[in-house]
């Protein structure tokens, strides 16, 4: 099959969190089982990256796209037309291009709006008709309303991925007109183009085809209103066509048998050198743990969502009550990040903060960890406890949307699960589910079998992209 992928990020062009790494790992899988998969992002201030061939340039509708070259995350790929390698196109953004990835303001909306516009293009132009148009998120929901204003003969089937509810893409109507995309207003749903603002997310979930999101929990968590974001009505409207499909992980990049930013590699028959791998994790963010004592880490952007602020509230109980240490990194709010730089400033020995995103660091962290924290107050999906698994670094997370579908709560009597999972999203939820990691970590049998369980999981995207194939086939008319 063609299919068209329509995304603001894809790793590693540009990377803000999940978003980047899923639409990547689903497009690399599809095409190495032989489809043709092309994906138009935006070309931001910084891309190509360096080390790209020269693009090559196509107009589509009064605009320039660069073709280039599909480096697989972190290492070179083939070309187009070779057979497991996506293509990628970057849309000029003309005077819109300066700046980062989001600017949380109507130069988004400009964006997006030219985005979809020339994902109904740029077919036509490449001489190449699409079996399916797959928009992820809200940068992409309005292409089906696109595709409805040229009133296309044969319309291309359309997907919409919600890879977070909670990100809409709200605007004053106005862009509409500022960004020359009024032939879409009149496909809007009312109650997505009122009191003077529109909803993109609300008016793509109207118009596509099918609607799907990254877990089957979360599928059906979204439908209610306190998960819903206001937008549980829509859905529940449409409930034969919404879809619960989990993410996947690409092992090669996501895990400790090939991961390139590991000094060490390791596998489920030889654990040996994790222990390398943690002791010169704490010394590069200056932790002076015992070796045999646990070591927690967090990799999360710093946000209510992801429970940060529960993890901040239950640090002091656990230096007080535990031999544990603890390493985080992370960025986003501004309050939590203090919050966790004076804890760190107060215990040197055992709290460790690092501010921002580290690549390497974070693979450091989920290799060198033995817990891994993902306390979400609600998570679409989740890569983190997925990843932590391959790694044998033993994930507490709380019982919602992808983090329920993937972790099972571990009884050390039947020998059964893989994590540990909590239910209530409060600081004694936390520490329960904290406090039944630890109590494995201490009993080495418990904690040999934990670990075998976790590294024994299969989240690859090979698995994944299945369902969506079986999807894309079901809408061809």
């Amino acid at each position: 099959m063609n299919v068209l992928m329509i995304s603001a990020e894809l790793a590693p062009f540009a990377k803000t969190g999940g978003l980047a790494d899923a639409v990547t790992g689903l497009s690399d899988a599809l095409a190495a089982r032989g489809h043709d998969v092309r994906v138009l992002l935006p070309k931001y201030e910084h891309l190509p990256p360096a080390g790209v061939d020269a693009p090559r340039a196509v107009p589509v509708g009064g605009r320039r796209v660069l073709e280039v070259g599909a480096p697989r995350a972190r290492r070179a790929r083939g070309r187009r037309g070779e057979r497991g390698a996506p293509t990628v196109y970057l849309l000029d953004l003309e005077e819109l291009t300066p700046g980062p990835i989001y600017h949380g303001d109507d130069r988004d909306a400009g964006r997006f709006l030219r985005l979809v516009e020339a994902a109904v293009d740029l077919p036509a132009a490449l001489d190449w008709r699409p079996d399916v148009l797959h928009c992820h998120d809200w940068h992409a929901a309005l292409v089906p309303l696109a595709q409805l204003a040229q009133a296309p003969a044969r319309p291309v089937p359309t997907i919409l991925t919600l890879h977070n509810i909670g990100y809409q893409g709200l605007f004053d109507d106005s862009v509409l007109t500022l960004y020359g995309a009024d032939a879409i207003r009149a496909f809007v749903a009312p109650d997505a183009l009122s009191g003077g603002t529109i909803n993109f997310l609300r008016a793509g979930l109207y118009a596509a085809d099918v609607v799907t999101t990254v877990s089957r929990t979360y599928a059906q968590e979204i439908r209610t209103p306190l998960f819903g974001m206001g937008l549980e009505d829509v859905l529940n409207a449409r409930p034969d066509d919404v879809v619960g499909i989990l993410n996947g992980v690409d092992y090669d990049v996501w895990g400790p048998q090939k991961d390139p930013f590991l000094d060490f590699h390791y596998d489920a028959t030889n654990l040996a050198p994790k222990s390398s791998i943690k002791a010169a994790l704490a010394a590069r963010v200056g932790l002076s743990p015992d070796p045999s004592s646990p070591l927690l880490g967090v990799v999360s952007r710093l946000a209510a969502q992801k429970g940060i602020d529960l993890v901040a509230a239950v640090l002091p109980t656990l230096l007080a009550t535990t031999r544990g240490s603890f390493v985080c990194l992370g960025s986003g709010d501004a309050v939590l990040a203090t919050g966790l730089r004076a804890l760190a400033d107060e215990n040197p020995q055992r709290i460790a903060f690092v501010e921002g995103y580290d690549e390497s660091l974070a693979h450091a962290i989920l290799a060198g960890a033995d817990i891994v924290l993902v306390p979400s107050r609600y998570e679409p999906c989740g890569l983190t406890q997925m990843y932590a698994l391959r790694y044998g670094t033993i994930p507490v997370v709380r019982a919602t949307g992808g983090l329920a579908d993937t972790i099972q709560h571990f009884d050390p009597v039947t020998g059964v699960g893989n994590g540990s999972v909590f239910r209530d999203a409060d600081a004694g939820g936390l520490l329960w589910g904290i406090h039944s990691a630890l109590a494995w970590f201490d009993d080495p049998p418990a904690w040999s079998r934990v670990i075998a369980n976790a590294m024994g999981a299969d989240f690859s995207w090979r698995k994944q992209a299945e369902p969506y194939e079986a999807l894309y086939r079901s809408l061809q008319r």
